[in-house]
């Protein structure tokens, strides 16, 4: 048996996005399911195993934190990829595009001037209770006027198939690595189907985020030093740091290989004596940068790195500081702040979201803590949340004592109808899984979008979680041209 897409069963209420009805694939997609329906069960079932055995041969894996240990468990994949039309996604580019601008003039006036809040667009206490606004960034000025250089934008797609911004992630946003490894799995699993659909490249990324990072260079003769800066091998993304310094080639480097000279320049030890380094591309959080400013029992950062930024000696990506636009209390403002510093309309809607600092909508809140998602102002990963349609009455008196005791750090919003793809469920069967969407975006001198961006996809029926450590996997994210003659 083959995949027969008139037995696929739609999910009522939500939008699939390869499906339409039962047996008709969307346009961009009608390629790709009239070639999985040719496909025997066998040869479905090779692909598979394929697939396994790339993942295994390229060492692509995820870390998952368990009783105190670190387990590297391979990358969960799934075959069949999420297609996206390229009309679509250029309306949806040029939303990230905006959005991202907008964030950056948004952080760069907090630092300064702080504009938005004199005009009362944003109320003083929202940025003075806000866990990521660091007071040491005040009055610096990062090249370009950015602080957030790469930013990752968590998409879903709602009942009505129109693309939401659930969140922005602009402190140290992960998971480039892993789409461009399901590009380079997909190509040899399916390489058929490359041949006959017009499909956006997505390789170009590592070249995009080094002349982004080089832009930033204080030193604009001469080519400058860019170093990736990880915490370390236990760290769970450091798949990705080692992927994507050695893509750039640029050295990945540890906090004990980097010091600040008296010049107050940034120095990497070498076999040949110190070399100075001109952009470091950051994957350690604020608190963690300089035993100097921030946390004094931190061995993970680089003494005296603060003082060499402020200086203008070395740029940081991101910069620190700019972690005070990822609050969720922030996020509820966004479309106002693109019609403040941009006076534009924002292409890409927020999903609705109410402010437990707001008595009405506190109310409200409360009242319906049952249909709602409830989520802590700062964290991020799913911590901390309340998924109220799947709540305890107990888990949901607690939360109440929560939003009482601090409203201010908590926001909520209604339960999504997340969008599903057909995955390979056993040999030849597909079913809907629910899915999200991570594009990420590069400012620097010029802004870059990625063609699509990491699919998560939860792998168990009826499930929303699409984390890899709560048993989500991940498929190809294809942005197909429908206007290009091939499909």
């Amino acid at each position: 048996m083959s995949i027969n897409w008139k037995h696929y069963e739609l999910q009522e209420g939500f939008y699939d996005e390869l499906i339409s009805s039962p047996g008709n694939p969307r346009v961009p997609a009608r390629q790709l399911a009239n070639y999985l329906n040719s496909l025997t069960e066998e040869e479905i079932q090779s692909r598979k195993l394929a697939a396994e055995s790339t993942i295994k041969d390229m060492g692509v894996s995820f870390t998952v934190y368990s009783e105190g240990e670190n387990i590297d468990r391979a990358w969960p994949f799934d075959i069949v990829p999420r297609i996206i039309s390229a009309q679509q996604w250029e309306k949806t580019a040029a939303g990230l595009r905006q959005r991202l601008k907008a964030l950056n003039m948004f952080i760069d006036d907090l630092y300064h001037e702080q504009n938005i809040i004199k005009d009362g667009v944003i109320p003083e206490f929202v940025l003075k209770q806000s866990k990521n606004y660091r007071p040491e960034c005040e009055g610096v000025n990062p090249r370009f006027g950015v602080w957030a250089h790469i930013c990752g934008t968590d998409l879903v797609r709602d009942g009505d198939g129109q693309f939401y911004v659930l969140e922005d992630n602009l402190r140290v946003p992960s998971g480039v690595s892993y789409m461009l490894e399901n590009r380079s799995i997909m190509k040899r699993v399916l390489p058929e189907v490359f041949e006959k659909v017009s499909i956006a490249p997505v390789g170009d990324y590592p070249e995009a985020l080094f002349n982004m990072l080089a832009s930033l260079s204080p030193r604009q003769n001469g080519s400058p030093v860019v170093v990736v800066l990880t915490p370390g091998i236990f760290n769970s993304a450091y798949f990705e740091h080692a992927f994507l310094a050695q893509r750039m080639g640029a050295e990945l480097v540890e906090g004990s290989d980097l010091v600040v000279g008296k010049d107050d320049c940034v120095y990497m030890k070498t076999i040949s004596g110190l070399e100075r380094v001109d952009v470091i591309y950051r994957r350690i959080d604020d608190m963690f940068l300089d035993p100097e400013v921030f946390e004094p029992e931190s061995v993970l950062g680089v003494p005296g790195l603060m003082r060499a930024w402020r200086k203008g000696k070395v740029a940081l990506a991101n910069a620190p500081g700019a972690g005070v636009a990822d609050d969720k209390v922030v996020y509820a403002y966004v479309p106002d702040i693109i019609r403040y510093y941009l006076n534009e309309e924002p292409l890409i809607p927020n999903v609705e979201t109410y402010l437990c600092y707001d008595d009405k909508q506190r109310e409200y809140v409360l009242d319906n803590l049952d249909k709602l998602v409830v989520k802590p102002a700062n964290e991020s990963g799913g911590y901390g949340m309340l998924v109220g349609p799947h709540s305890t009455k107990k888990e949901r008196e607690q939360f109440a004592e929560l939003i009482k005791a601090n409203p201010r750090n908590y926001i909520a919003q209604p339960t999504l109808a997340l969008s599903t793809a057909p995955t390979l469920v056993g040999r030849s069967k597909v079913e809907p899984r629910h899915l999200d969407l991570r594009p990420f975006i590069l400012q620097g001198e010029s802004t870059y979008v990625t063609t699509g961006g990491l699919t998560r996809v939860a792998m168990k029926k009826g499930s929303l979680v699409v984390n890899s450590s709560q048993g989500g996997g991940s498929k190809d994210t294809w942005i197909v041209d429908t206007s290009a003659g091939k499909a």
